[in-house]
């Protein structure tokens, strides 16, 4: 095995690593602080070290692996692929998991519902971490059966909602600072001028972020109100085994896995995904190995206090675009475990306001949404769109959901996803109903959807119909389209799962409407299959 060596791209890469995982835990943290209502000591004291024991395992891991496969192909050009939080996962976790097993323990005057609220989490991500592993034996032929526009696309999707719509409304709400970054971030990024080895661009964003931000105001961040050096100390991970096995005696398992499966089992066809961008970049790497330590990644994050998911990220090419090769996934892991482990992130976040990686982060989006036709076939281009919509349909409806939930709106009774809501916005044209159902599954649902268009443009009609079918099974299944709604929330609903773990009466149906709708698909291009040769 060679030497790990730094080149200038690596620097680059590195910084635009660090920021995407530094936002990540800038968005955890406040709203486990705030939302959750968690104790500064449970939060810088045993989930971020649990972050620090995942970062580890996964950036690690890929690095190594682009090392062998630059060894193995004599290539020196080889860019590891980027590892993180998931970042749908965050939102599951905190508003689908542990505020309702919060709201429940209050309710029911358990002792200590911060403590129970957290056990449920790391429970939640135990079990999509074993859902990951086990994935990873069984994704390895999708490649086979789903055409790269449908896999590319539907990161595309993300990389619009919630890489870049998430992040452009907040570059507006400070358009002071927001503005001038913004496009001097894209100059730097989109089109970079001949910098010095030692000046990579996304430092001087950085830099220049951080002064705007302290001459406009955005900057001292004072919003968690803490003292931003008294919580800098050593944090050790702490084996919480004995918590994981307390989370069973109180968890509700049924609605765990309600909420966890489809995450995870989107989660495997997104780093899946991630995989096909990284090949259509260039780089190939083996998709079992990959898988599997995406899962181990989750346990060991979950077994050390975290209950956050991780996940290969979203942004290959970009980072290899930069010139990253495998130094910069060591380099990111090595930052971010410091950071974890320290106690520091208060202070960061008092000193660099978000605003200054934000650019940086729509650059990533802005890359991903032009691969999916850079990569496509123009008369394929249909496919594309369709593949990203449900990404953009999912964005909108998770800041939907966290605005209810983070406003208290659905307590005070003001707004929330209710029958009677969702009945009156469907009478002005609002049809949110069939928004959430897209929501539901959505990764999976824009790559059934992309797929199918993609065989309806090729004429290979007994393919739609096929696809049709599994997404009937789906819907059915409640993987894809079903929810209820409860307590405002619009939950995934697994009614079979809930039946066979004895919560319901009776097994019934998720999606009645789409199962009917899709046998009906299938049904028509079955028989145009045999009717037109």
């Amino acid at each position: 095995m060679r030497i790990f060596k730094i080149c200038r791209g690596d620097w680059d890469g590195f910084i635009a690593a660090f920021i995407n995982n530094l936002v990540q835990l800038l968005i955890l943290t406040p709203l486990c602080l705030g939302v959750l209502e968690f104790s500064v000591d449970l939060v810088i004291g045993r989930i971020l070290p649990g972050i620090a024991i995942s970062f580890l395992i996964g950036n690690v891991y890929y690095a190594y692996l682009a090392q062998k496969q630059m060894s193995a192909t004599n290539r020196e050009d080889i860019c590891a692929l980027p590892y993180g939080i998931s970042t749908p996962a965050i939102f599951a976790n905190i508003f689908l998991v542990m505020l309702p097993a919060k709201l429940i323990a209050q309710a029911k005057g358990l002792e200590d519902p911060e403590t129970l609220a957290w056990q449920a989490g790391i429970l939640a991500c135990v079990i999509g971490g074993l859902i990951e592993f086990i994935g990873a034996f069984f994704a390895e032929n999708l490649r086979k059966w789903v055409p790269r526009v449908a896999l590319i696309s539907t990161l595309s999707g993300v990389g619009i909602g919630f890489l870049g719509l998430a992040f452009l409304f907040q570059i507006m709400s400070a358009p002071l600072a927001g503005l001038p970054l913004f496009f001097l971030g894209l100059y730097l990024l989109l089109k970079p001028p001949n910098l010095p080895v030692w000046l990579p661009a996304s430092a001087i964003i950085l830099f220049a972020g951080t002064i705007l931000g302290w001459l406009t105001g955005a900057a001292p961040v004072t919003t968690l109100n803490i003292d931003p050096l008294s919580q800098i100390n050593l944090y050790l991970p702490q084996y919480e085994f004995r918590s994981l096995l307390a989370a069973f005696d109180h968890a509700e398992i049924a609605t765990l896995i309600s909420v966890i499966l489809p995450i995870s089992l989107l989660g495997v066809v997104a780093s899946l995904q991630n995989i096909e961008s990284a090949a259509a970049a260039g780089d190939d790497f083996p998709e079992k190995p990959c898988l599997v330590v995406n899962g181990i990644g989750t346990l060991g994050a979950a077994f050390f206090g975290s209950p956050f998911p991780t996940s290969i990220y979203i942004g290959h090419p970009a980072w290899k675009k930069m010139g990253a090769r495998s130094a910069y996934s060591i380099m990111n892991a090595l930052t971010i475990t410091a950071i974890c482990l320290s106690g520091s992130l208060t202070a960061i976040v008092w000193l660099i306001p978000v605003e200054a990686g934000i650019t940086i982060i729509f650059w990533i989006g802005l890359i991903i949404a032009a691969q999916a036709f850079e990569t496509t076939e123009p008369i394929h281009y249909p496919a594309a769109i369709i593949g990203i919509m449900p990404g953009i349909v999912a964005w909108f409806f998770v800041s939907v959901s966290s605005i209810l939930s983070a406003g208290n709106l659905i307590s005070d009774g003001k707004l929330s996803f209710n029958t009677s809501f969702l009945n009156q916005q469907a009478q002005v044209g609002n049809f949110l109903t069939g928004g959430l159902a897209i929501q539901q599954g959505f990764l999976i649902v824009a790559m059934i959807w992309s797929t199918m268009v993609f065989h309806i443009i090729e004429k290979q009609h007994y393919k739609v119909a096929i696809w049709a079918l599994i997404a009937a099974g789906l819907s059915a299944l409640g993987i894809i389209h079903g929810y209820v709604l409860k307590d405002g929330n619009a939950l995934v609903d697994l009614p079979i799962l809930s039946w066979l773990m004895g919560t319901a009466e009776s097994p019934s149906i998720s999606a009645p409407s789409a199962v009917a709708g899709y046998i009906i698909i299938a049904s028509a291009f079955f028989i145009i299959s045999k009717k037109i040769r």
